[in-house]
């Protein structure tokens, strides 16, 4: 489970994840791309974020659904929370630590389809946020949230694409429709791709349910 709040709003939701059951919380900070107008008309304030990602099961997250909807994340503006399908975890052990007491059923492997929204994940150089939300609104997408890291692939991108890329990257998050993400992706990838100063990649995952979504058109 990935929430995307402002960073005062995220103390409250991890502690009410702690008493759900779901004590295993990941926190990022980051900022989002909307725009500041939009911002004060959805009544936002500023664009610092935090994001959270959670081990949840299906049963916890249908728990915590009413809990969240007292707290208006169901209410476009507030903020985001949306599931993402785990395919594999190295071990039990593991898998018992990042689940906590949160009871669990171990099922055949499936493929999800038919899902209303996607993940989009861009993986670019550090700076150049804007050419890529430039890219992804002029197809549809309403904003993202803009998240700090570190790459280790330099040698690897030298040797397939012939330049290197900038250790210092941004991943950005966008949820958007899946009738829009092949206009969105394609978007990225033409105007900032890896032709480009960018050297943006990206790629979706579908999401299993979510809270909070602004239309994406």
């Amino acid at each position: 489970m990935v929430t995307i709040v402002t960073r005062a709003a995220m103390p409250p939701l991890t502690r009410l994840y702690r008493d759900m059951g779901a004590d295993v919380n990941f926190i990022t900070l980051a900022h989002g791309t909307v725009s500041g107008q939009l911002l004060t008309l959805m009544g936002i304030d500023g664009s610092e974020k935090a994001v959270c990602h959670t081990m949840v099961t299906g049963e916890t997250f249908d728990r915590l659904r009413p809990e969240l909807k007292k707290r208006h994340l169901d209410m476009p503006g507030t903020g985001i929370v949306f599931l993402l399908p785990l395919s594999a975890v190295g071990g039990k052990k593991q898998l018992s630590f990042l689940l906590s007491d949160q009871e669990y059923r171990i099922s055949e492997e499936s493929e999800l389809r038919n899902t209303e929204q996607e993940l989009i994940v861009i993986i670019a150089d550090q700076g150049y946020t804007d050419m890529i939300m430039d890219a992804a609104r002029s197809a549809g997408a309403a904003g993202g949230t803009v998240l700090s890291a570190k790459g280790t692939g330099t040698e690897a991108a030298l040797k397939f694409f012939g330049f290197t890329i900038a250790a210092e990257k941004e991943m950005i998050y966008i949820v958007a429709s899946t009738e829009n993400r092949d206009a969105i992706m394609r978007s990225i990838i033409d105007d900032a791709g890896l032709k480009t100063e960018a050297h943006a990649i990206c790629f979706s995952l579908p999401v299993a349910a979510a809270m909070g979504l602004r239309s994406d058109g």
